[in-house]
C-alpha cells in the first residue's frame, strides 16, 4: 500500500519523547513515532495510506466537515499528548502536513534548523489560551409596558430601541477591547484572530494569548475579572486552554 509521512508536531526535549501511550491519531495511520532530527529535537510522525490521504481522496473528503472535524480531533489528541510530556516544548504542525517519506520530512525540518531554534526559544515555557467575546442577547423591555398609543409614539419607541441596542453593542465592544488589553499584559505574545465562518455574526473578540506557564494562575484570575466586566455590558466571554501554541508558530504552519 502506498503511503505518505504525516507530521503531527516537532518536540524539543532533553530525552526522547515516549510514544508508548500516545493516542491512535488519524484513522488508518500507523502509530505515531518520534524520530531524532538533531540534539534535543524530534519529529513526531506516522504513515498514512494515500488511498485515503492522497491529493484526490483528500480533496473530496475535505468537503465533509464532520470528517474534517474528526481528523482535527485525532491530530490534536496526539499533539496534546506530546505537549504534556515533562520538559517538552512542542511546535504543532498544521492539519494535513505530509511528505512523500520520513527522510524527506526530516530533511525539510533540518533545513529549517535556524528558524526552528528561534520558534522554540519563543515557545519554551509557554502555553496558548483562547478568549472569545460574543454579543449577548439584547435585553427585552417588560411586556407589561404600555403600547404606544400614536404613530409618533411608536416611531419614537422604535428609535429608542435601536439606540439602546447600538449603545449596548458599543459598550460590549469596549469591554472586549479592555479584556484584550488587560490579558495581553500577562502574555508573552498575543494576537486577534479573524472569524472565518461565512454568514456568522463575528465575535467582538477572538484572540489567542501565549502565556508563560508560571503566569497561568494570574492569567486565569485576570480572565475571570474581565469576564465579569464583559457580562455587565451584556457580552459573553469564553476562556479556553491551555492549548499547544498553534497561533504562534509563524511560517511553520504552512503545509509542505
Amino acid at each position: 500500500m502506498a503511503t505518505a509521512t504525516y507530521i503531527y508536531c516537532l518536540v524539543q526535549s532533553a530525552r526522547k519523547p515516549s510514544a508508548a501511550r500516545a493516542p491512535g491519531g488519524l484513522p488508518g495511520a500507523t502509530p505515531a513515532v518520534a524520530t531524532s532530527l538533531a540534539e534535543r529535537l524530534w519529529v513526531v510522525h506516522a504513515d498514512v495510506p494515500l488511498d485515503h490521504y492522497g491529493p484526490g481522496p483528500l480533496e473530496a473528503s475535505l468537503k465533509d466537515l464532520d470528517w474534517v472535524s474528526r481528523i482535527a480531533l485525532a491530530h490534536e489528541s496526539v499533539v496534546e499528548y506530546f505537549a504534556a510530556l515533562p520538559g517538552a516544548t512542542v511546535i504543532p504542525m498544521k492539519l494535513f502536513t505530509m511528505f512523500s517519506s520520513a527522510e524527506r520530512a526530516a530533511a525539510e525540518m533540518r533545513g529549517r534548523g535556524r528558524e526552528l531554534k528561534r520558534v522554540f526559544a519563543r515557545l519554551q515555557g509557554c502555553e496558548e489560551w483562547g478568549v472569545r467575546v460574543l454579543r449577548g442577547e439584547p435585553s427585552k423591555k417588560s411586556t407589561a409596558a404600555a403600547k404606544p398609543s400614536t404613530g409618533t409614539a411608536f416611531l419614537t419607541a422604535r428609535k429608542q430601541a435601536r439606540d439602546d441596542a447600538r449603545a449596548a453593542i458599543a459598550a460590549a465592544a469596549t469591554a472586549a477591547d479592555t479584556a484584550y488589553s488587560s490579558l495581553a499584559e500577562l502574555a508573552a505574545e498575543h494576537r486577534r484572530r479573524t472569524s472565518e465562518a461565512p454568514g456568522a455574526v463575528p465575535p467582538l473578540l477572538d484572540a489567542a494569548f501565549l502565556v508563560p506557564t508560571r503566569q497561568r494562575a494570574r492569567f486565569q484570575s485576570a480572565a475571570k475579572k474581565v469576564a465579569k466586566l464583559v457580562s455587565r455590558t451584556g457580552g459573553q466571554m469564553t476562556l479556553t486552554g491551555p492549548w499547544p501554541p498553534y497561533n504562534f508558530v509563524g511560517s511553520l504552519e504552512e503545509t509542505t
